[in-house]
């Protein structure tokens, strides 16, 4: 027998992969590849240390030993992991084929965790034990908002259980599933189950009605009544928590452009703790146990500060950090901070801040692939006017010049949302694209982007007012292709989700322009998106696009779709598809690629069976970058 048939026998070769021997990388199983080249094995020889980095989000502090818990990958997908000290081993407790997004902690060591399957996105919680997990929910719906209650005994959720569509809450002591209960029928999918009062017998609930409007609630959870705290004028919250003396801290922009940290009180008042005008957004924080102080995270302009203030607003100090990006801010019951960052020379890792001494501890240090991380470029901030004179920003992601001197190709990559921000966090793989191919990748944020205040963000809302954020993309065309580093002759550009939408209609505006477009999870026609996205998430966007069943705004929306204008698109296209997207259906990506391909352009596609909204699955992210990569060769780079 062969030494490659006994490896292939022994599992010994991970799927995907090819002996060294071979010419040429296969796809996983569940890819499909239409048009799509053979991709050389030298090429994914080349690219292997991108693809091995690893990150360390952190999810929760571990309460019986001071230490933490973390979501990272050593095989395939994300697991849990604790780590008992900073710098300490990263011992995996979760072995699941997919990965894990979310996981809390009680503090006698009670862990509930958050997995779907597929990336469809009906979420279904579970209690883990001892490696394996407890179902606690129906296994069919879609379960959110995860949320301990202060003593430790109960859980709060939302669930589309009843019918698929609208978001009940319920209450549940996941060590006993049979007491779980719903505590509030409610209409709509924006509900959130926020926060448990102190002895446990009401909640702070969010309704969501777009991303520049929300509700707060206080929820009876004995009776189920339910009370509006916020006053019904117009008006973002988020984050609604109990301060330990009983009164409500929260996020709003109520009175202000930008979002604040203050309190709510029971008639609707809003008053932020600071009295000083606001320049930036505050956009996550967390409220110490014995209300000593309160930790929050501000957004300015994509970098994150973390500071602590007192609950009355008194400046506490401001830790030492690397510029970077802060998620999943949470205090431990002894008062320490936990939180992920990530910057452009490091991937996300676990930090805490002691409140005391403000001083800054990193607790794991993700693997690079062996790579020099410090070695990667900082971004440029790069601030246009647009056509109408709204200013707009991104980071823009120069080669080192000493190696590529001259004019560099550059993709433009579109974020999606649009209600999303672009900020300077770890590139990955796409550091490949800088370090290595010596291309230049500018990340705009367009308007209708959130870090910027109310004003900014709405001013992408309904179908009139859609197609000038693709105006911005041209502003930004002009001023990056007047750069003396910048190759105006060698351009392309990319996006997923809305960032597709972007993508698909920057082809058709900008193509001229343009050499190649790659479009990820695309929206290609406004209508049918409205008409076959999830029906929990359907009223949230047509708030943002534009309601498709009035029949002047279906008549916009399809004039503004891309497919509509299908016929004039003369660039090769890549496109890429999760087959159980729930937002942005795969009939979007299909409609598109065939009306394309009419034009007799090149129209690559990229099909994941076992994915959803984006690639999780390592051997799929890693063969989507090699075609990628392939893609750019052809197409931008000879």
């Amino acid at each position: 027998m062969s030494r490659l048939i006994t490896l292939l026998l022994a599992g010994a070769l991970p799927v995907g992969a090819l002996p060294l021997s071979a010419q040429t990388v296969a796809p996983p199983a569940a890819i499909t590849a239409e048009n799509i080249p053979a991709i050389p094995a030298s090429l994914a020889d080349a690219v292997r240390p991108y693809l091995e980095y690893r990150t360390a989000a952190f999810e929760d502090w571990d309460a019986k030993t001071r230490g933490i818990l973390v979501a990272t990958r050593f095989g395939n997908a994300a697991q849990l992991a604790r780590v008992a000290t900073p710098g300490g081993d990263r011992r995996q407790i979760s072995f699941e084929n997919e990965p894990i997004p979310v996981a809390a902690a009680a503090d006698d060591g009670t862990i509930v965790l958050v997995k779907d399957v597929g990336g469809a996105e009906f979420f279904q919680l579970y209690r883990l034990d001892k490696g394996r997990l407890i179902l606690l929910t129906d296994g069919k719906s879609r379960n959110t908002g995860l949320t301990w209650s202060p003593d430790g005994k109960r859980i709060g959720y939302g669930s589309t259980r009843r019918n698929g569509t609208d978001t009940d809450l319920y209450v549940m002591d996941p060590r006993d599933p049979a007491s779980d209960r719903r505590v509030a029928q409610l209409s709509g999918g924006g509900w959130g189950f926020e926060a448990f009062s102190a002895d446990g017998g009401k909640a702070l609930v969010v309704q969501r009605l777009s991303v520049e409007r929300a509700e707060v609630h206080e929820l009876d959870l004995a009776s189920g009544a339910l009370v509006r705290l916020t006053s019904g004028k117009p008006a973002s919250f988020a984050n609604a928590r109990y301060a330990p003396d009983g009164s409500i801290l929260v996020l709003s922009d109520a009175g202000a452009d930008v979002m604040r940290l203050g309190r709510l009180d029971r008639r609707g008042g809003f008053t932020p703790l600071s009295k000083a005008p606001a320049a930036w957004e505050a956009e996550d924080f967390a409220i110490a146990r014995d209300g000593s102080f309160v930790a929050t995270v501000f957004n300015e302009a994509g970098v994150s500060k973390l500071r602590l203030v007192g609950l009355d607003g008194t400046a506490k100090g401001e830790p030492a950090l690397p510029a970077g990006v802060i998620t999943g801010l949470k205090i431990a019951p002894w008062g320490a901070i936990g939180f992920s960052l990530a910057s452009a020379t490091s991937p996300a890792d676990a930090w805490s801040v002691d409140p005391a001494t403000l001083q800054a501890t990193r607790w794991t240090f993700s693997e690079t692939g062996g790579l020099d991380a410090a070695a990667n470029r900082e971004p440029e901030l790069v601030k246009v006017r647009s056509f109408d004179g709204v200013e707009v920003s991104g980071f823009l992601y120069t080669p080192d010049p000493a190696r590529f001197p001259g004019k560099r190709p550059l993709i433009v990559d579109i974020h999606g949302g649009p209600e999303g921000q672009t900020r300077p966090g770890f590139l990955g793989r796409a550091n490949y694209l800088v370090n290595e191919l010596g291309l230049a990748v500018f990340y705009p944020n367009v308007r209708g982007s959130t870090g910027y205040g109310r004003r900014f963000v709405g001013l992408d809302n309904g179908p009139w007012q859609r197609e000038n954020t693709v105006k911005d993309i041209g502003a930004f065309l002009d001023a990056l292709t007047a750069r003396p580093d910048i190759d105006p002759a060698r351009v392309a550009e990319t996006g997923a989700s809305y960032g597709g939408y972007m993508c698909n209609a920057v082809a058709i505006a900008y193509g001229a322009r343009l050499k190649s477009a790659l479009c990820l999870r695309a929206i290609s026609n406004f209508v049918t998106l409205l008409e076959n996205t999830e029906s929990y998430r359907r009223d949230l966007r047509r708030v943002e696009y534009g309601d498709e069943r009035d029949p002047k705004a279906r008549a916009k929306l399809t004039e503004i779709s891309p497919l509509t204008r299908a016929g004039e698109i003369r660039l090769p296209m890549m496109l890429v598809t999760g087959s159980n997207d729930p937002r942005v259906k795969p009939s979007e990506s299909y409609q598109m690629a065939a009306a394309v391909r009419k034009n007799g352009v090149p129209v690559w596609h990229l099909i994941a069976a076992n994915e959803g909204h984006g690639y999780q699955k390592k051997e799929n992210l890693d063969f989507q970058f090699l075609a990628t990569v392939t893609f750019w060769q052809t197409t931008l780079l000879k």
